[in-house]
């Protein structure tokens, strides 16, 4: 449903003689099959956005090719729209008009009758607990509720190949949960395929078929969840010890079978692989040489331990903007 081979996007940033050239995306291969859900991963800046609007037809590219839906993104693109939905970061509902009005006419312009437009328009309304709203107006509504008429608008013609950004931000628990399900029937019920772009971790673990991350506009990454985490060296084992003076001596025998073992005040951790065999035989050793813990933790790795893995820096610190990067590739590209 999606190939993209070598996409570039390149554009400008500040003025006169500090004019520089900046690329966003930097030869982004990749790959989604029929029925698949995949969900792209990256920091603000890594090129995320930027890459879903080259899809969706909303930017030219720079250089390189991309077929959606089996047809060109920029001599097909009209064939593109038709093709698929989208929900934005942004949204795309107009603030003063009715909820189902605005939902009917996007999907008439979908070609579809508005007998029809109606009766799905309703049904989505239903399914994603918006019944009762139809008459409402998105001004009036909660940020959740207003999320999930974005994500009505994107359905409303049945598409076969759904691209969603961000789909369940400002949602709250119960409603994120529902947004699931009904992404996970989008495949299950319907044969879709789902192009999704998350910044919550456990949404990509739990509904993605595959994952891809991007950093720097680079393709870094291109597996399943297991896979990825597979290749994080071990479990991280973290020891917390009774007394400061048995630190060193926790330290030492953890790096007999660790790798990267680090110590913060009484705490000591590391990455052990097959931590279930190894780490019986380390308790037993250490309760030979008298250490007392006050407590002992062994952790599966994560996604978010993934990206530290491959990028050095992890997920969450990067979209909260602890790395220090004040203004986003994508957000740079937004405005320009």
């Amino acid at each position: 449903m999606i190939d993209a081979r070598g996409l570039v996007q390149t554009f400008r940033t500040g003025r006169g003689k500090k004019v520089k050239e900046v690329r966003a995306v930097d030869g982004v291969d990749l790959h989604v099959g029929a029925g698949e859900v995949v969900a792209f991963l990256g920091p603000n800046g890594a090129g995320k956005t930027t890459t879903l609007r080259m899809l969706t037809t909303l930017l030219r590219p720079t250089a390189g090719t991309a077929t959606v839906a089996g047809y060109d993104v920029v001599e097909e693109s009209v064939q593109v729209r038709r093709s698929i939905g989208y929900v934005s970061q942004v949204g795309s509902t107009f603030s003063g008009a009715y909820a189902g009005d605005e939902v009917v006419d996007h999907g008439m312009l979908y070609g579809m009758g508005r007998a029809d437009a109606v009766r799905r328009g309703q049904e989505l309304f239903e399914r994603l607990q918006l019944d009762g709203l139809w008459k409402r107006m998105p001004k009036n509504m909660s940020g959740g509720q207003k999320r999930r008429l974005d994500v009505v608008m994107g359905l409303i013609h049945d598409p076969t190949l759904v691209f969603l950004d961000e789909p369940t931000t400002g949602l709250d628990p119960q409603a994120r949960a529902n947004l699931w399900e009904h992404i996970e029937g989008l495949r299950s019920e319907h044969g879709a395929t789902v192009f999704l772009t998350t910044h919550y971790l456990d949404e990509a673990d739990a509904l993605a078929d595959r994952i891809l991350i991007i950093d720097q506009g680079r393709i870094v990454a291109a597996d399943t969840a297991d896979n990825l985490k597979a290749q994080v060296a071990g479990d991280l084992v973290d020891l917390e010890v009774a007394e400061t003076d048995q630190v060193g001596r926790v330290a030492e025998r953890l790096a007999a079978v660790a790798e990267g073992v680090e110590v913060d005040g009484r705490r000591v951790s590391g990455r052990v692989g097959r931590a279930g065999r190894v780490v019986p035989v380390l308790l037993r050793d250490l309760v030979g040489a008298d250490v007392v813990l006050e407590s002992i933790e062994v952790a599966r790795p994560t996604l978010d331990d993934v990206f530290l893995t491959l990028t050095g820096r992890s997920l969450r610190d990067a979209e909260t903007g602890e790395t220090g990067d004040a203004t986003s590739v994508d957000e740079r590209q937004e405005v320009a």
